[in-house]
């Protein structure tokens, strides 16, 4: 029997502590003989990462010491943060970033000196006693000097100091060993360039010295994008490049041209926010497992390097990443429409489940599926996203009603969204809310093309497309236009904060962590990003003004409908001034505000406390602005200068 309930305040099994409670995000994957290796970070821990460990037919075990927090800062975003060789872990600390050498049982000893250096992605040169990596030096930042990038070589038992082998330019990544050690490639970009505009290949002889020599570009530059140059087990150098307009693989010839090994209209790269990114992999000499994307959806598939013929593999995968291969078996992420990210070990035939993102599985009749839409955004544009219905078991909207519709934008902007089961968007869908969430223009995993349409243009065409999804859905019968939200984080927070500001399309917005000031983004965050916005918008300071014209801060005389704001007071990339500001503008002018800030929290809350507290205080906020019960266990937020609808239907 149906139950018919006002949208927006259905009540629901999954519930905020379900994303904390026995949840943990899963990432960096690694093989190393029979076991794989993978990082934990657990809300419940305070966002603690765990360093796990599964070998065949015993169960998955912490490898570290309790107090051990494997993370590094590097980027700020971090990722690649350890290695492995036999019995020995090496590590990044996250508490004071120095390398850690753990063997067995042994407490961790640092092998690196105290200091203001961070360091990522690590490649063990086993031969030399050494370990090759990133370091990111912040000597002179407190004078004011961007920090530098080097590769260096850390001498495993911590004896001599890190030796430079690499440095010159703004950027490094991916030093990789060639098979007989006998060879280094790396990736390296300069201001104002992001990895996903231009980037470079290198090449070098190792010396008898264990120093780089006769270095020399390989593939990238101005307008190629370069990205996981890997080695195959016979010592030819692989890569992917997007200069066919995709970022499809190629490898290194004996003339030093690059090969196409697979030429497909999809992606077989994702941007490079952070250190250690994997698509691809070799299951042997003459057999590479990688993902790809295409019309937003990623797909597993086998590639034979002689031919280039490309198998897809029949799986219920939509989400794949981080894919490590070693003598014919594999380790990925992966997540589907029904089950949230799982660690999944592969032999070429078989799937086998090593660890799970969340304890709760879903029951069907609670899940909404995300269906693909592409829509019209004026003059011609075109931009794609995927549209939740809601949807709770026998729980119905009222007769000729439509709900409320949370417009979803996502970070980057230079990013994509993902369609594997998302318990944040469960959460929206089960309580009689719809979800559409917008790969607008400028998005990845529809070629360079499509990615390039955000250059110069930030604020514009996102802000476009977001407004033009909601309209799309009111168009259509399936959202409410009195009760149009929108919600993003870090950049899409700034999309957020652009729609509301520059257009009426949208009645309410949450931003988390997002950017009101692109002149105080430009001059106030971390080297990695400090020069993004010269594609996204223009180059700072010769083009001031637009960066005036699209922040909108200097425009909150056009924002008057109300917004929640969360802010984490450690956040280095936005910080909290950010939030602040806008805070006490619209306060002025009396328009509807709630500001929740968490102590200890960066950019992107790890803390489970911070997690359910979010969630619980946005619905609550809807719940005020649009006229709606929420259950009165959930702690209300306090929206100042809130006139209560006299009606009590939110108008």
């Amino acid at each position: 029997m149906t139950t018919i309930l006002p949208y927006g305040s259905w009540p629901s099994d999954i519930h905020s502590e379900m994303l904390t409670r026995q949840s943990v995000r899963l990432g960096e994957p690694r093989l190393y003989g029979d076991a794989t290796y993978w990082v934990e970070s657990r809300p419940q821990e305070q966002g603690r990462s765990v360093l796990m460990c599964k070998r065949p037919n015993q169960s998955a075990q912490e490898v570290l010491p309790r107090h051990c927090d494997v993370r590094t800062k590097a980027h700020e975003y971090g990722g690649s943060s350890y290695c492995v060789d036999g019995d020995d872990v090496y590590f990044v600390q996250s508490t004071d970033q120095r390398v850690y050498r753990a063997s067995g049982d042994s407490e961790p000893v640092a092998i690196t000196p105290e200091g203001p250096w961070r360091y990522a992605d690590f490649c063990l040169d086993s031969e030399r006693q050494r370990l090759l990596c990133l370091r990111e030096d912040h000597t002179c930042q407190s004078e004011g000097i961007e920090e530098t990038n080097q590769l260096v070589a850390i001498d495993i038992n911590g004896a001599k100091l890190p030796t430079v082998i690499a440095e010159g330019h703004d950027f490094f990544s991916n030093p990789r060993l060639s098979p007989d050690g006998s060879q280094l490639s790396w990736l390296c970009w300069d201001h104002p360039c992001m990895p996903w505009d231009s980037s470079e290949a290198w090449l070098a002889d190792i010396d008898d010295s264990g120093m780089p020599t006769n270095a020399c570009k390989v593939a990238g530059g101005a307008g190629e994008s370069i990205f996981q140059p890997q080695w195959s087990p016979g010592g030819q150098l692989y890569l992917v490049s997007d200069r066919n307009d995709w970022w499809n693989i190629y490898r290194l010839g004996a003339e030093g041209e690059l090969e196409p090994v697979v030429t497909k209209a999809a992606e077989f790269a994702t941007p490079q926010w952070v250190f250690g990114m994997s698509t691809y992999g070799f299951l042997s000499a003459s057999e590479i497992l990688a993902c790809y994307t295409h019309g937003g959806q990623w797909h597993l598939a086998t590639i034979d390097t002689e031919s280039g013929t490309l198998i897809d593999i029949e799986s219920p995968f939509c989400d794949v990443g981080s894919i490590q291969c070693l003598s014919g078996r594999a380790a990925f992420l992966a997540a589907s429409p029904t089950r949230t990210t799982d660690l999944l070990a592969f032999d070429g035939a078989e799937f086998q489940r090593l660890a799970s993102s969340s304890g709760d599985q879903l029951p069907a009749e609670l899940i909404s599926t995300a269906q693909a839409i592409t829509f019209d955004t004026g003059k011609g544009a075109q931009a794609h996203g995927f549209y939740y219905a809601p949807r709770n078991g026998d729980i119905s909207g009222p007769q000729g009603g439509t709900p409320p519709l949370v417009v979803l934008c996502h970070g980057g902007p230079t990013g994509a969204t993902e369609t594997g089961l998302n318990l944040k968007i469960q959460y929206w869908t089960s309580r009689g809310f719809a979800v559409m969430d917008v790969n607008y223009r400028g998005s990845t995993g529809y070629g360079r093309h499509y990615r390039e349409q955000l250059n110069r243009a930030w604020g514009l065409h996102d802000v476009e497309d977001v407004c033009a999804a909601a309209d799309h859905l009111v168009a259509q019968g399936l959202a409410n236009p009195d009760q149009l939200a929108i919600k993003g984080s870090s950049a899409g927070g700034y999309t957020v904060l652009a729609a509301l500001t520059f257009s009426d399309t949208f009645k309410a917005g949450a931003s988390l962590y997002g950017i009101g000031d692109l002149e105080t983004l430009a001059c106030d965050t971390h080297k990695f990003e400090s020069r993004y916005l010269d594609s996204l918008v223009g180059a700072y300071p010769e083009e001031k003004t637009l960066y005036l014209e699209r922040s909108p801060i200097h425009h909150a005389d056009r924002l008057n409908c109300p917004v929640i704001f969360f802010q984490g007071l450690d956040d280095k990339v936005v910080p909290p001034n950010q939030a602040e500001s806008m805070v006490s503008l619209l306060d002025e002018k009396q328009v509807p505000v709630a500001y929740v800030p968490f102590e200890g929290e960066g950019h992107g809350f790890r803390k489970a406390s911070s997690i359910q507290r979010c969630l619980e205080a946005e619905w609550s906020f809807y719940g005020q602005v649009f006229g709606f019960d929420v259950p009165t266990e959930i702690n209300p937020v306090a929206v100042r200068n809130l006139n209560p609808s006299p009606n009590g239907d939110g108008s």
